[in-house]
């Protein structure tokens, strides 16, 4: 990815910056980065994008440029540019790994630097780290749903930006996707890229069938037929027929696309074709505006379909299009700090998760506590970056997907995106988190009075 410039962030934080330093408020502060609420639509959430922050803050600095840019608006002072012209991030980052599974007010992320630093990163941290876990978070439930079916990340023209689109195959394949078709995601991450043809291939051709054994002859290894551009079992008898031709050049069809009308309905006529014409091996594919819900009733309906392409409804979540979460202060010059206000009030201090599981592996519970707390299960959170350098290597994207995968098999019944139970996962707040938090209270409400 790209350096990105320190000024894609809120005007605020530059103003907030300028008058930390004016005042010589540059003691080391902690911010955490949690989600509020979980929506009806979700059961769980799936950390995403903290090799974007560590890239982004290993990297972040001002260019000459920048500080030109901000001289010339006129409302910062020569102090403040000459500061800026040495940052650098030399701070601390502690954090669930990527692709773990987490739930509301657990934080994912903290950051530990001289608070203008750590000010000054909020808005693209959230900006990395919202998105990319709004669309893990939603993919992973199509995941639940077909685990066994190949899933492949269509969304790169409906993405709200470039940007969007490459991190949104990067989040899906996390998430246990097997594929995406934006090129650009397979040379940046080492994700398998697949893709068929398209309408206009077709309709370019005067006729069906010639499209069809044009592009088989020009992808011989990857031979997958759209079928609906006209009549859809019309599609499938070309097909088959042409399947008998292209035997005698060594080319197989690999498999077949759907993409409009009753594709379930279809599925099962076009299996039956397929197979009275003695292509057993082919696989049908499914696409068209797509999401769990959708793969959902292909399911239970026994759709004859073998693999889906998932493009606009998980690109954009389309039905949770944002995530309720912050990054905010927990702690500065060694003191606890916690935000009182009435539905947004934030726990205070630096915090640990725990994470319990039964006999079978199951997922039974989650403790939040003070990070100095020992509880029983597994910790969360933990080192990644300490005076500005990573303290280890992070997971391959690889990895990290079997690390979701293997999580996915400690999940509850109750978490199932198709689940009826009325099912919430316990997190419970320590009594020491408990305590000190109201100790904050009584203190910042007195220190306001």
């Amino acid at each position: 990815m790209q350096t990105i410039s320190p000024l894609l962030t809120d005007f605020y934080q530059l103003t907030m910056m300028q008058a930390y330093y004016d005042h010589g408020m540059e003691d080391e502060a902690v911010f955490e980065f949690f989600v509020r609420k979980l929506p009806s639509e979700r059961k769980f959430f799936v950390a995403s994008g903290l090799e974007q922050v560590v890239e982004y803050l290993e990297t972040v600095h001002f260019s000459e440029a920048d500080i030109d840019f901000l001289r010339r608006d006129g409302r910062f002072n020569e102090n403040f540019l000459n500061r800026i012209r040495d940052f650098e991030f030399s701070g601390s980052v502690d954090a669930m790994a990527e692709g773990t599974l987490f739930f509301t007010d657990e934080p994912i992320l903290r950051i530990t630097a001289p608070l203008p630093v750590a000010q000054l990163v909020e808005t693209r941290i959230i900006n990395i780290l919202q998105f990319q876990t709004l669309i893990a978070s939603k993919a992973i439930r199509m995941k639940q749903i077909m685990p066994e079916s190949t899933l492949i990340d269509y969304g790169l023209r409906r993405a709200h930006g470039a940007e969007a689109g490459l991190l949104a195959a990067r989040a899906s394949y996390i998430a246990g996707f097997t594929g995406t078709a934006t090129v650009a995601a397979g040379m940046t991450f080492s994700i398998p890229v697949y893709g068929t043809m398209a309408h206009s291939f077709i309709q370019a051709h005067l006729s069906e069938r010639k499209a069809f054994s044009d592009f088989a002859v020009s992808h011989p290894d990857n031979t997958v037929l759209l079928l609906d551009t006209y009549d859809t079992i019309r599609g499938a008898h070309k097909a088959v027929d042409l399947a008998r031709d292209l035997a005698n050049r060594n080319i197989k069809i690999k498999g077949v696309r759907l993409d409009s009308g009753d594709m379930i309905k279809l599925s099962r006529q076009v299996r039956k074709i397929l197979d009275d014409g003695g292509l057993h091996d082919v696989a049908i594919f499914a696409s068209g505006n797509l999401d769990e819900y959708a793969l959902q009733r292909f399911r239970d309906e026994a759709a004859a379909v073998d693999g889906f392409g998932i493009g606009t409804k998980m690109t954009t979540s389309a039905d949770v299009p944002y995530l309720d979460c912050a990054y905010k202060l927990v702690e500065y010059a060694g003191q606890g700090r916690r935000k009182l206000a009435q539905n947004k009030s934030t726990w205070a201090g630096r915090k640990q998760v725990f994470r319990n599981y039964g006999d079978d592996g199951t997922m039974t519970g989650d403790t939040m506590c003070l990070a100095h707390e020992l509880h029983s299960g597994e910790k969360l959170i933990k080192p990644v970056m300490q005076q500005g350098k990573r303290v280890s290597q992070l997971p391959t994207l690889d990895e990290t997907r079997t690390y979701v995968l293997k999580q996915l098999g400690t999940v509850p019944e109750g978490l199932q995106p198709d689940s009826e139970e009325d099912y919430y996962y316990p997190v419970q707040q320590s009594e020491e988190l408990v305590s000190y938090c109201d100790e904050v209270s009584k203190v910042m409400t007195r220190n306001h009075d």
